[in-house]
């Protein structure tokens, strides 16, 4: 098959996708050496990734917004540009306080991607499923690479080094999507931007049942899928009793499985529907986390990897939904704006988890993990059931 056009903008925007996961995933490795650095506890850590994790779900629909006035290739380009700043500034932070407005920073610049690059890739495929399910491997192959190098890094030399390196990453990748991709024509050029924030216009698209529904979903699916990313290596450090290191390779093995699993699972919805594929990842989830807690063991834990992997690769199908109902005009400012809604309710996800561990342990935070994955499942299943038609 001839290499078109428009593989390199998919291949860039995963690779900007990619630029963009490091940085924010660089964290999570580390964890226990930043908290023993600024002398902090679980919550107060997951304060700070919580933060981190709202500010990259506020900035998805100012990126629309913005992506319509002046084109989704100059937003993309700020994301990536924008996380490598905030991350050398996370890494040389001196005190706690400016490690949390860094890490905050750096949710911010990360956020302007994902939703403008969705939309990018929705005017030249028509299998957007597909699409999205390739733009989502730059999140689990940074997943694959990222937890061992830093935690081998910070293991060595410190976590500060470990996520200087991270936020190098995103440099070539700006200058090879700005030499690569052409500017792109803005949908809406003329139109005022404060239109686009009036509040009964983001209602009107809210409260739209085949919007509202799905935006429920994905509180649910990203409050996991969020505090699973910021804690899992430590879960595996305190509650399994593993070192950091061995805790960051099987961390990398959970994004191994995300890689083919993402695209799988967009392919899938695109054929069979966006609620069976979705249906099942939650099953696979459920079972994956009743693993991870309670069966000990090589076969317990990769089989727990392997199926909490597989589940929490829901997004191709799930976010498709959303643009399955939402019109071309509406997609970049409509899908941001959902993901705004939904990643910030979500954004809890980090403190919450933090919370639970230090109160009442980690079984307990990952077990409440699991029950969300569940009432995710029991709500498809209403609605098909029940023909509710959401």
């Amino acid at each position: 098959m001839r290499w078109r056009y428009r593989e390199t903008v998919l291949t860039l925007c995963t690779l900007a996708f990619f630029a963009t996961m490091v940085g924010r995933l660089a964290i999570s490795p580390v964890v226990p050496f930043i908290t023993a650095d600024f002398e902090i506890s679980n919550s107060v850590i997951g304060i700070a990734l919580t933060g981190m994790w709202i500010a990259y779900s506020a900035t998805q629909f100012p990126s629309g917004v913005l992506a319509d006035r002046i084109g989704e290739r100059l937003v993309i380009l700020l994301a990536v540009g924008g996380t490598a700043i905030t991350g050398f500034f996370v890494a040389v932070a001196p005190i706690f306080v400016l490690f949390v407005i860094g890490t905050t920073a750096l949710g911010a610049a990360a956020g302007l991607h994902y939703s403008v690059a969705t939309t990018l890739l929705s005017r030249t495929y028509d299998n957007i499923g597909t699409a999205i399910g390739v733009l989502n491997i730059g999140g689990p192959v940074a997943g694959l690479l990222t937890p061992p190098v830093v935690a081998w890094i910070g293991v060595r030399y410190g976590w500060r080094p470990a996520i200087a390196l991270a936020a190098a990453v995103a440099v070539p990748i700006f200058l090879l999507f700005a030499w690569r991709v052409r500017p792109t024509e803005p949908q809406l050029p003329d139109r005022p931007m404060r239109e686009r924030f009036e509040l009964e216009t983001v209602l009107e698209l809210l409260t739209r049942p085949k919007i509202a529904f799905p935006v429920v979903l994905a509180v649910l699916c990203t409050f996991v899928w969020q505090a699973v990313v910021s804690f899992l290596p430590t879960f595996l450090v305190f509650h399994r009793g593993h070192s950091a290191e061995f805790a960051g390779l099987i961390f990398a093995g959970y994004f191994v499985v995300q890689s083919p699993t993402q695209v799988a699972v967009g392919w899938f919805s695109d054929q069979y529907g966006r609620d069976f594929a979705t249906a099942g990842c939650m099953v696979l989830a459920v079972v994956g986390f009743g693993f991870l807690i309670a069966v000990p063991g090589w076969i317990g834990l990769i089989v727990a990897i392997s199926l909490v992997g597989m589940g929490l690769s829901y997004h191709g199908a799930l976010f498709s939904r959303f643009m399955d109902v939402l019109s071309a005009e509406e997609r970049a400012t409509g899908f941001g704006l959902v993901r705004s809604v939904y990643g910030i309710l979500a954004g809890l996800g980090p403190v919450a988890t933090g919370v639970l561990a230090d109160l009442f342990g980690w079984s307990v935070a990952f077990g409440v993990l699991a029950a969300l994955v569940a009432v995710v499942f029991c709500a498809l299943v209403i609605n098909w059931s029940l023909s509710l038609g959401y």
